[in-house]
């Protein structure tokens, strides 16, 4: 379809078909955000075509920035060239008569050639910059088009990587020599790996995690661009299938960045499958390139020195990562693609496209690289000036809470106390003394935070009763204060395990020396460590060595317990008075865990919105947004002036959605799902008998949603129990229960599509899922897959949990309330409430031609403040039933109508 240009606010915004009138205003609105520099919360139905809108609305406002900078820049340059302003002004001597005295008056502080003669200089150094950024501007373009339309350039490319794959080869086979000699006195083969290199200074400098520093032509400046994020790789990718759909496909420089995970191609590091031990097994191998740059480089003549070889990357270097990161601003391109062409390349993704960060329009990332300060500085982002979009934002405070949140178990703690006492006991002749320091030190904290839960190192954690049982909560300070810990500097422990990488040596040794040990007097004592790692992992037992390799793609490897314990300290040391750590005590140690609980969010997106240009935060379903107000933009520092809202009604007609609440059943039950009165046989016998009568006229599937897994499976027991399954399968089947989500949709969906075929008494089917899984967000149950969403109950998280009473009493002592307000503690509850809601019936209406019904079975829908908290295009068309009678005809009324309609 022929793109077409329409115009919205006095914007002309490109677009592949003729738009929505409600996408006009979004565009419109998105622009006049990204114009003004504020933070806008946007709310768009799916099915309204949020993802394209944001897409043309953004990048259209891009075009015309870059538009107007240039110009500008045009405007300066050509001022910069006048002969009478050529930069060859000299500052004037000033006469006598114009020095002033000390104690004489300033207008400004300043004499008025000094201040004319800064003002110039200023301003040839502004053309200057535009001048030198013209040129590297140029330089891009330039390589770009010869690249687009020079295939050599990609024969000597290929050309290169096959010389440098001759060139390592031959490397590896001198290793091989090299290691036939290694005599009987030294390390095993690739042992000298597992051994801690010297650590010569806490403030040893940053080593390279990235390219070689003195390649200064990898330094670009950052030109504005849009940074996109949302929560799924599958999300990312669609939208980049809209980007290339779009207009804009042809012309925007678009970077989809990953975690090495899903973008490494070296064969060697991918298979270790931790996400953790392929970090950390990249960064080693780049380090061990620049170590032995500079121990090359430190080499002094006459003194000999054998250095055992060690292994570096192949897919990484300098031209490689460069020609990579030219292709991948060629053309949009998704992460699989972008994987494909690293492979093709023989030049690493991962490097390659940060490569390409600067130069680029569009950069779409996962939330966790943007929301982390620290990923954010390893991928080489720069929010300074930039636009954010953060997509699928309903889940925003949850996931920044998470991101910055660890819980490390009893097990973990004792297993990670084990495997570095015994590799000390290996290895300590040959460490320094400040790595032996370090390690003691480590020791020690494990020990303690052992203790504290009531454990001791020396046992296995698995036969180990805890006397105590609960849930304490401390402050930061008060936790190491009990741990005994608080004479320990953290920050330098965090800063040694950081660069040492012993939890990256650890994990090599536990690989090696796990299962089977090399020498004999060490077997009894390395044995014992063997049989306690077992311990640890009830019902997994030894395999053999050599067929172990099988099934490490099945499944990833776990990674050292140290490098989880390592986050939970970072988390410690980055804590301040908004953090807790929550002590849980469950039986036996194994079970227990220490748990960093972050409070406030906004601490770490305070940085985000002061820094960026401009913030969006988008979604199908946005609503309550007074969280986002409160908790996280307000306490950001956030003034209410900058925050704009915007919501757009549903593509729908108003009459192809029927939502109502439902206040009591066929038999004047009074429907309250509270925790009291839920477990109720007639409570349970009511729902039944409401979701019978649905059934009977409702077509098609009917998804019923229940607030605990719990809570379903003892409504599910006491229906089969007293045969109502039986009687609702008269009409829908329910899909056998398998693991599989994917299994269920499709059993689910072929079952409608077979009932609509064959006709008969069995109309469709029937889906029992749960608030908050895997059915409730992100699963399309469009057209008759989902005919009515019944709500039974309102989805309250338990107050009797720990983490959420420390953070309603967190709230309610920091944010401001006026005299009669609700508590924001209690708000919050309710929003939560209402958010996994609002999540879980808009499963239903997907497109514009689609219809269905959404039940809501408790009377406490019907109060004002709840309503107030559905989606705007729900709560203008809800019908509040007080009677079940009134509900069921205008049920069967509307499905009535709507099918024969169809």
């Amino acid at each position: 379809m022929a793109d077409k240009t329409e115009e919205a606010g006095g914007v002309h915004f490109p677009f592949p078909f003729t738009p929505y009138a409600i996408q006009k205003d979004f565009m419109a609105a998105l622009y006049q955000v990204l114009e003004a520099g504020k933070i806008g919360i946007f709310e768009s139905p799916t099915g309204t075509g949020k993802s394209l809108s944001l897409i043309c609305g953004a990048l259209s406002w891009l075009r015309d920035f870059e538009q107007k900078k240039q110009e500008e820049e045009k405007r300066l340059l050509e001022a910069g060239a006048d002969p009478l302003n050529d930069g060859k002004d000299q500052a004037p001597c000033p006469p006598p008569s114009c020095q002033q005295s000390p104690g004489s008056p300033r207008g400004t502080g300043e004499p008025d050639w000094v201040t004319q003669f800064v003002q110039k200089k200023e301003e040839r150094d502004l053309v200057d910059r535009l001048k030198e950024g013209q040129v590297r501007r140029k330089k891009r373009e330039e390589r770009l088009r010869q690249i687009r339309h020079n295939a050599s350039l990609k024969f000597a490319a290929k050309r290169m990587r096959q010389e440098d794959e001759e060139t390592e080869r031959l490397l590896r086979l001198s290793r091989e020599m090299l290691a036939a000699g290694t005599g009987p006195e030294q390390l095993a083969w690739g042992e000298d790996e597992l051994v801690l290199a010297e650590y010569e200074s806490d403030e040893e400098k940053v080593s390279a995690s990235g390219v070689d520093v003195d390649e200064e032509d990898l330094e670009e400046e950052h030109v504005t661009k849009i940074y996109y994020c949302s929560r799924t790789h599958s999300q990312l990718a669609q939208f980049v299938h809209e980007v290339q759909k779009s207009p804009f496909g042809k012309d925007t420089r678009l970077v989809s960045l990953g975690s090495r995970q899903n973008l490494c191609v070296n064969e060697d590091v991918r298979k270790l499958g931790s996400v953790q031990l392929i970090n950390d097994r990249c960064v080693e191998l780049q380090r061990s390139k620049h170590e032995k740059k500079s121990v090359v480089e430190e080499e002094k003549p006459g003194r000999r020195r054998r250095l055992e070889p060690r292994a570096t990357c192949p897919f990484y270097s300098h031209e490689q990562l460069q020609l990579l990161r030219d292709e991948v601003l060629l053309e949009v391109k998704d992460i699989e693609q972008l994987a494909a062409l690293g492979k093709e390349a023989r030049a690493c993704p991962y490097y390659g496209s940060r490569l390409a960060i600067p130069a680029a329009q569009l950069v779409v990332l996962p939330y966790q690289i943007l929301l982390h300060a620290a990923a954010r500085q390893a991928a080489g982002i720069r929010l300074q000036g930039q636009v954010v979009v953060i997509d699928e934002a309903h889940n925003l405070i949850d996931t920044i809470t998470s991101i910055h949140s660890v819980e490390v178990s009893g097990s973990q703690l004792c297993q990670a106390h084990s495997q570095l006492l015994q590799y000390t006991e290996r290895y300590g002749k040959r460490l320094k003394a400040k790595n032996l320091m370090y390690i003691k030190q480590i020791l020690y904290v494990l020990e303690k935070f052992v203790t504290v839960l009531g454990g001791n190192v020396k046992q296995s954690p698995n036969t180990q009763s805890l006397s105590q049982a609960g849930t304490e909560l401390k402050t930061v300070s008060d936790f190491l204060f009990q741990s005994q810990i608080d004479n320990i500097n953290l920050f330098k422990v965090k800063r040694y395990c950081e660069k040492s990488m012993v939890s990256r040596k650890l994990f090599g040794f536990t690989e090696r020396y796990g299962a089977v040990l090399a020498p004999s007097r060490e077997q009894p004592k390395l044995s014992g460590f063997q049989h306690f790692l077992q311990s640890l992992q009830p019902g997994v037992t030894a395999a053999p060595a050599a067929p172990a390799e099988e099934g490490e793609d099945k499944a990833p490897r776990p990674a050292s317990p140290l490098m989880h314990i390592e986050g939970f300290l970072a988390a410690l040391t980055t804590a301040n008075q908004d953090g807790r750590v929550i002590l849980s005590r469950q039986g036996s140690l194994s079970q227990s865990s220490l748990k960093f609980l972050l409070l406030n969010p906004a601490v770490h997106f305070a940085q985000v919105v002061k820094e960026c240009r401009a913030v969006v935060l988008a979604g199908g379903t946005m609503q309550p947004v007074s969280d986002f107000r409160e908790q996280l933009l307000a306490c950001a520092g956030v003034e209410a002036e900058r925050v704009v809202e915007f919501s757009c009604g549903h593509v729908i007609p108003a009459d192809n959605i029927l939502p109502l609440v439902i206040c009591s059943g066929p038999s004047n039950q009074q429907l309250e799902f509270t925790y009291q009165k839920r477990e109720l046989p007639q409570m349970m016998d009511e729902t039944g008998r409401i979701l019978c009568n649905l059934c009977n006229v409702v077509p098609g599937g009917v998804v019923c949603f229940f607030p605990s897994y719990a809570y379903q499976r003892q409504v599910h027991t006491h229906w089969d129990k007293s045969g109502l399954l039986a009687r609702l399968a008269v009409r829908k089947k329910e899909p056998q229960r398998v693991n599989q989500v994917e299994q269920v949709l499709l059993e689910y969906s072929r079952c409608i599509q077979h009932c609509g075929q064959a006709g008969g008494m069995v109309t469709g089917a029937l889906m029992f899922s749960v608030v908050g899984g895997k059915m409730s967000e992100g699963i399309n149950f469009s057209d008759n897959l989902g005919r009515c969403v019944v709500m039974v109950g309102m989805p309250f998280p338990s107050i009797r949990s720990a983490e959420l009473q420390e953070k309603m009493a967190y709230l309610d002592q920091t944010l401001p309330r006026a005299p009669g307000q609700v508590p924001p503690g209690k708000v919050l509850v309710e929003n939560l409430c209402m958010k996994a809601v609002n999540q879980s019936i808009g499963r239903a209406i997907r497109h514009q031609k689609d219809f269905a019904s959404i039940v809501l079975l408790d009377q406490r829908y019907a109060r004002p403040p709840i309503l107030a908290k559905l989606p705007a295009w729900i709560r203008d068309r809800v019908q509040v039933k007080a009677t079940f009678g009134p509900a069921f005809a205008a049920l069967r009324k509307f499905h009535r109508e709507k099918s024969g309609s169809s």
